[in-house]
This record gives structure tokens, sequence and C-alpha cells, in this order.
């Protein structure tokens, strides 16, 4: 049994986009044998055309056995200031059964004021929130943070009881300490290229991600991507010591983006599991009992 934390669907496929529908998503999940997924909004106009949270709960109502509404709200909204009301928004769409808040993602610093504005109401609404990184402050999409990922580290400082959940290469790739500076994620160039350099091999020293989860009970892990696979199959001894270390904190993810994606943390936590790397009780944790707890299922 697995639940996928973080999935994309749309109700009508839009011009250009390669995301599934709901009967597309439905159809890899039970190829892969996951029962329930997360359904995150896309709101922010940066690289995708912004979806409606309207559109989320509707796929959730069509198929409330199989997925659960995430709400989104770009910081920008209502008045573009840090004293916008996006309590109101977001304790409108929690009541209406939204179980979280994200992918939050603008191409903005993670501590502008108005991030930490969006950040603040969710936690006095009580909605975890799950964002994306960038390595670059304009062309591309995600809150940009330095090397070191110390807005971040401000960031759980400042909001001690809001359930934050890193993701993506900005995040991940920082499981180990940096060769270069260049590894940290996707840079999107001049001349439209784009440069991915993804760590490999042992981890030798431990970079900031594993000091952030020891230091911050609020920090969540959220293993969607090829990028936090990465994080745990470039070294078979580190990763599964990492993921017995923080069982209670770490969540199954996918970021389901098109119907024929490939998806192999499934494969590599059931061969962990069978020779013995980690417990049963870490991969039912992580699979999907961890999320239950967390989506009250």
């Amino acid at each position: 049994m697995f639940i996928d934390i973080h999935a994309h669907a749309f109700r009508r496929k839009p011009p250009g986009y390669v995301f599934c529908e709901p009967h597309e998503l439905l159809k890899r999940y039970n190829e892969l044998k996951i029962d329930v997924g997360v359904l995150l909004p896309i709101v922010s106009p940066e690289i995708y055309l912004p979806q409606s949270n309207e559109d989320i709960l509707e796929m959730c109502d069509q198929h409330p056995d199989r997925f659960v509404p995430y709400c989104n709200v770009d910081p920008r909204a209502l008045t573009n200031s840090p004293r916008a009301p996006l309590g109101e928004v977001l304790q409108y769409y929690k009541d209406l059964g939204c179980k979280g808040l994200g992918e939050v993602m603008p191409n903005m610093e993670l501590l502008d004021p108005l991030v930490q504005n969006l950040f603040a109401c969710a936690e006095d609404v009580g909605l975890p929130v799950v964002y994306d990184g960038s390595v670059q402050k304009t062309g591309d999409f995600g809150l940009y943070d330095d090397p070191g990922l110390p807005q971040l580290e401000y960031t759980l400082q400042e909001f001690p009881k809001l359930k934050i959940f890193g993701h993506g290469p900005v995040f991940w790739n920082e499981m180990a300490k940096l060769d270069t500076v260049a590894e940290r994620g996707v840079y999107f160039g001049w001349r439209n290229t784009q440069v991915v350099r993804l760590p490999s091999g042992p981890v030798e020293v431990e970079g900031t991600v594993p000091r952030l989860f020891r230091k911050y009970d609020n920090l969540m892990g959220d293993l969607s991507d090829f990028t936090a696979y990465n994080a745990f199959a470039r070294d078979p001894e580190y990763g599964p010591r990492f993921m017995t270390e923080f069982q209670d904190r770490l969540f199954f993810g996918t970021d389901m983006c098109a119907p024929d994606m490939q998806v192999d943390l499934p494969e590599l936590m059931i061969s962990w599991k069978e020779s013995g790397k980690i417990s049963e009780t870490v991969f039912r944790k992580i699979a999907w009992e961890n999320a239950a707890k967390l989506l009250e299922l």
C-alpha cells in the first residue's frame, strides 16, 4: 500500500501540457499499487497556467476514495502585500476539506514578506505547506533559497508550529555536502538551455538536509520526483539510515506530471525492505502511515 503525498491532475488537459487527467492518474496508481493520492493545484503563472482550487475539489469529490485535496494561493493574491488576508481564503478551503497548502512555487525569495505572510497564515489556520525551490530569482518557478538553505532555516524558526515539506532538487540535492554550488538544482540559461547536474556517489559528508531534520521537528520530507529518489538511491547504505532516523517525518510521493512518468521509489523501498536495509515498520510509515495520520484518513 502507498499513499502519494504529491500529485497533479487537471480536470481537462490544458494546451501544451502533459499532465494527467483523473482517469490517467488512476490508471498509473493502479499500476503502481498506490491507493490514495493528494492533488496539489498549480496557481503561480511563472511556468504553468493557473489552476483553480475548485477543479481540485471537483476531481476529489468524484473520486473521494482515491484523491485528497490541497488548496493553493499565490502569495501575491488579493492585495499583493504582506498584509493580505490570505488566512481567510485558506480557512475557507480548509472548511471544504483541503488538507494542506501547496504546491507553493512562485519565483520569489522564500523570505519575501509576501511569502512569509502566506506561511504565517497557513500556520494560523493549521495547514501544512509543500513548496518547490529554485536556484535563480528569475526565469524559473519555485521559491529561491541560498546555498545551505538559510532562508528555509529562518522560516522553520519563524513558524515552529507549521509543518513545512521540503521537496525538489534545491532541497534534496543538499542531502550531502555539495561538490560545487552548481549541483544545487536546475538552471535555465540565457539561450534557453537547461542545465541539470544532480549529485552522485556516496554521502561522505552530510549536507544541510539531515542537519535541518535533526534541529527542526516541523521539517517534513516529501519524497516525490526523481531528485528525491536520487538523493536516496545514490548511497544504498546512507539512504536506508536516513529513512530509519527520520521515519516519522518522511512521506512517499510521485509528483506525477504525465501519464507515462517513470516512478522508481516504490521498487527501491520494497527492495530495501526485503533485503533488511529498512524495517517493515519504517517501510509502512513512509509508504502510507505517516500520510494517513497527517491527512486524517
